[in-house]
């Protein structure tokens, strides 16, 4: 009987082993961050509430056993100055998943991501820079281009895979499929995005690599932490079409000193080689106040000088609202909150 008793005991523990390795967990994230902003294009001024990229979004992994995990992230974005929902690269009427809407495997082997999510070339290269206010709202880099995903494009319907580490080092490949549904330089043409980064001690570095068709970017980051001090940059060569070729560059420091922040960037895009007087310099000067870990106060002032022919800091990707004219300069002075969750 005793015997039996422990055969049970022993039948039990291992399928209570096995429940716990089939546990899966999900968690609720986002942050609202709002700011009150003087906005200038050309001679027209608005004062006005504004959003900075708020979202929230449900994210889950389930451990299958054997180092294999399932996993998934779904992330919706909303207008934190009226409540209403809005999408990660055009504003969309209602609440969406268009953030950010995968499914992944992950082990030993890597990662294998399957839905819509940002170009890992992005995040290795301008993102990793933009520590002021974490590339949002107005003082955004303005001068950043990615042809597959401001080409129509956008980030859906893509296919990636992410090494294990190594030494520092990871890496990201993605293909985005076309569907039938884009057409770029007069043909339909998947997109392909390519990032490498490596981190050792205070240096990082990076490297991001996009194309659809003829139109291509390549970029390289550097930054460096010393003590209280971050300095950092990245360089984005592009090619685009008619426009031709262009440079592009950003320097940015940061100084830390208890709860406060002291930032400070500049950004300079070249003339496409087809496009006459269409360069541009953004500068960006801002104070974060950290009251918590979660919670921070923050004040900025952001300038995008145009030449002729360039839009950078018009709206989305530069795009002229009815009635604008090219090279008109943008300026914003901002106050805001910025609340993670």
């Amino acid at each position: 009987m005793q015997k039996m008793t422990r055969v049970v005991l022993a039948v039990l523990a291992v399928a209570g082993t096995t429940a716990a390795m089939a546990q899966s967990s999900v968690t609720l994230y986002g942050r609202v961050n709002t700011t009150v902003e003087r906005q200038k294009v050309g001679d027209v001024t608005t004062t006005g509430m504004f959003n900075n990229s708020s979202r929230f979004g449900f994210k889950g992994t389930e451990d299958l056993g054997g180092g294999l995990k399932a996993g998934f992230q779904l992330e919706s974005g909303f207008n934190s100055d009226t409540g209403t929902g809005s999408g990660w690269t055009h504003p969309t009427t209602g609440m969406s998943f268009a953030r950010q809407s995968e499914v992944n495997l992950s082990g030993g082997f890597g990662m294998v991501r399957l839905g819509n999510f940002t170009p890992e070339s992005y995040y290795a290269t301008a993102d990793y820079v933009s520590m002021h206010n974490h590339d949002t709202g107005s003082s955004s880099d303005a001068l950043y281009h990615d042809p597959v995903w401001f080409g129509n494009l956008g980030q859906a319907n893509k296919i990636s895979y992410r090494t294990p580490e190594f030494g520092g080092f990871w890496a990201e490949a993605a293909v985005q499929l076309h569907e039938n549904n884009v057409t770029v330089g007069n043909q339909n043409k998947h997109g392909y995005d390519l990032a490498g980064n490596y981190a050792s001690g205070p240096l990082a570095l990076g490297a991001g690599y996009s194309q659809v068709g003829g139109a291509k970017q390549l970029g390289l980051r550097a930054l460096y932490t010393l003590g209280q001090f971050t300095l950092g940059g990245y360089y984005q060569r592009n090619d685009q079409f008619s426009a031709g070729t262009r440079n592009n560059f950003r320097l940015a420091g940061a100084y830390n000193l208890g709860a406060s922040e002291f930032h400070l960037n500049v950004g300079r895009a070249n003339s496409w080689s087809n496009v006459a007087d269409s360069a541009a310099t953004q500068f960006t000067l801002g104070y974060n106040y950290n009251l918590s870990k979660r919670t921070k106060v923050y004040t900025y002032y952001t300038r995008v000088n145009n030449d002729a022919n360039a839009t950078y800091g018009y709206g989305f990707n530069g795009t002229l609202a009815a009635g604008q004219a090219s090279g008109k300069d943008f300026s914003s002075f901002a106050v805001g909150v910025r609340h993670n969750f």
